[in-house]
């Protein structure tokens, strides 16, 4: 099983990476298909999400991709409350209740992003609206918290919709919060001391992403486009996400 896990897990992170994203929605989908324990789960993909999208922070701030101020208005609100949501006692049945919610809205962002996004270069708006986004930020960062989603999935195509930044500037945006908010969330697991590794387990996958992560952070986007990520994992997502709500 392992192996077979791994080689996904790697695939997930080269494709993700390349697009500013660590993958969270995609390893709770495997390893929700594969029944691992509803904690394990959620601990590996905050670490996996770590361990990918750290690297893409740094190659994205490197090539003047990341505005930090913005990053922190995006995510001074959501860092607390995806501690919060993760620190929130939550039962089993609950827990796979709201993550087939989120999988199901997480596939349906794909789906939008492979149909119906064009692929034309962003101008930012002039109005700076810091505040309104920051509130968004919020919510998806205790969605983050409660469920192991890094939440990049869900903030790019707001982000993009509003014009918030450039096309390369929203994904080195989109990697900062996905870090900040899955550590938060593994920082709040901890707090509640329901933070669970195991390594025999956990390592293996660890490596995979790290290896598969860097790659695709060196990657062009003309190489691997964000279209094809879509189109290759959401009816993966969407299919984990409405068995556990029919479950």
């Amino acid at each position: 099983m392992i192996t077979e896990l791994c080689l996904l897990f790697f695939l997930v992170a080269l494709a993700y990476s390349a697009a500013g994203f660590g993958g969270g929605s995609s390893y709770l989908a495997i390893l929700a298909l594969w029944s691992v324990d509803f904690q394990l789960m959620k601990s590996t993909a905050l670490l996996c999400n770590v361990a990918v999208v750290i690297g893409g922070v740094y190659h994205f701030y490197r090539s003047g991709h990341l505005p930090l101020k913005k990053a922190w208005q995006l995510s001074l609100v959501s860092v607390p409350l995806a501690f919060l949501g993760s620190y929130l006692p939550m039962k089993q049945a609950t827990f796979f209740l709201v993550l087939g919610i989120a999988l199901t809205l997480a596939a349906l962002v794909m789906c939008y992003r492979l149909f119906f996004e064009k692929e034309e270069p962003i101008i930012p708006a002039d109005k700076d609206k810091g505040m309104a986004y920051g509130i968004i930020g919020g919510v998806i960062g205790l969605l983050s918290g409660m469920t192991g989603i890094g939440g990049g999935i869900y903030l790019s195509p707001v982000l993009r919709l509003g014009k918030y930044d450039t096309a390369k500037n929203i994904a080195g945006l989109s990697s900062f919060f996905i870090l900040v908010n899955s550590v938060a969330g593994l920082a709040g697991q901890a707090a509640k001391h329901a933070i669970v590794f195991d390594w025999k387990f956990t390592g293996p996958l660890l490596l995979a992403v790290i290896a598969g992560g860097q790659i695709g952070a060196l990657l062009s986007a003309k190489i691997l486009k964000p279209r094809w990520v879509a189109g290759a994992t959401a009816i993966l997502i969407l299919y984990a996400g409405v068995r556990m709500l029919i479950k």
